[in-house]
């Protein structure tokens, strides 16, 4: 099987190299080779990202670590993604896929449930199906990748909120899309938090949650429309795109609303340094892409069926374990919350 992928790379996948227009949405791969002018047909033997929109930097940068990884076992890889963040682009993209036999799709899922029928189909043709960042439900997958313990994740947010406002003043989560599991996920922790807490967040409620839909030009008229609000003392924004949009408007309009959450230590500097966003959190997103790699090798090769108690090796990751997700499927962990503030923002920035 190596055999028959070294070849692909060297003799087809140059075409991979190249940005091509497919069934509207984005293919960029990184594949070293001579010339064709477009994506063959047959991608036997291919692992694949879908990204959950094409501007995302923070989907650029797994697919990053997914490209190592896959180039450190030998395998050709490939990035996809649409305009836009929606299922309905992503149901494309996967249908796309399993025309063309490719051996592995990891997915940053813009909908947990919406996809279960194109991706049962691609297990069913015996692609292996694994989620990463934003999961789908435990029947569309083999397994999952979680970057951080979602609960941890959630509290850690809206006390990072108490820290900033000392608990006094209201706040507003600008997240991604409505469909979003993560997000979905992170936020119900934060209002437990809250709920378990009661005297603690007595004076700092969570008023609204505005979705920005990954998008940096409606993030920002979202973050605009947050600050009518003179009650409202910080922002949590669990997603990169809104981070960054929020931190440009703030800087802009010169307000006293501060900003939490995760974000790229590379696009947040700035605002760390000039006090906007005092704090914020994240994982290496590189990682993430580079454990799913080795993930679907896992599974392609036979080493994992992505039961609980399953063991693999995730080259410079060491040996991981498949685990209980909870929620009726299996998960594998990558690590804990990276903090950044002014104390370390410089020694991350160029990072990533």
């Amino acid at each position: 099987m190596k055999t028959l992928l070294k070849r692909l790379v060297s003799v087809t996948a140059s075409a991979l190299m190249c940005i091509t227009v497919l069934s509207g949405c984005t293919d960029v791969g990184r594949v070293a080779s001579p010339v064709p002018t477009e994506a063959p047909a047959d991608l036997s033997g291919i692992y694949v990202f879908i990204g959950k929109d094409i501007q995302n930097p923070y989907m650029q940068k797994v697919y990053e670590g997914f490209e190592t990884s896959c180039s450190e076992i030998g395998v050709a890889s490939l990035y996809k993604a649409s305009e836009a963040a929606t299922p309905e682009m992503q149901i494309e993209i996967i249908n796309e896929l399993v025309s063309r036999n490719v051996a592995g799709i990891a997915i940053a899922a813009n909908d947990a449930d919406a996809l279960e029928e194109s991706f049962k189909a691609a297990m069913d043709a015996g692609i292996k199906v694994i989620s990463l960042d934003s999961a789908v439900n435990a029947s569309s997958r083999q397994t999952h990748i979680q970057q951080a313990d979602p609960e941890k994740i959630g509290r850690e947010l809206i006390n990072s909120a108490y820290e900033i406002t000392g608990g006094k003043g209201s706040v507003v989560i600008l997240s991604s899309t409505e469909q979003a599991t993560n997000q979905n996920l992170w936020i119900s922790y934060m209002n437990k938090e809250i709920a378990e807490n009661p005297e603690k967040y007595a004076s700092m409620p969570i008023v609204s949650v505005a979705y920005g839909d990954d998008d940096l030009m409606k993030s920002k008229t979202e973050t605009q429309t947050i600050l009518q609000n003179p009650d409202i003392k910080v922002i949590i924004s669990p997603t990169s795109v809104g981070m960054m949009a929020a931190g440009q408007v703030l800087k802009e309009t010169g307000s006293d609303v501060k900003l939490t959450g995760l974000g790229m230590p590379s696009e947040m500097a700035l605002y760390i340094e000039e006090g906007i966003c005092p704090q914020m959190y994240l994982w290496n997103p590189v990682d993430i892409g580079y454990l799913a790699g080795y993930t679907i090798d896992a599974l392609v090769n036979g080493t994992i069926t992505g039961a609980v108690g399953d063991a693999f090796s995730a080259g410079t990751l060491g040996m991981r374990t498949v685990t209980d997700d909870g929620v009726q499927g299996s998960e594998v962990m990558l690590g804990d919350l990276l903090k950044f503030d002014k104390t370390n923002i410089l020694d991350w920035k160029d990072e990533y």
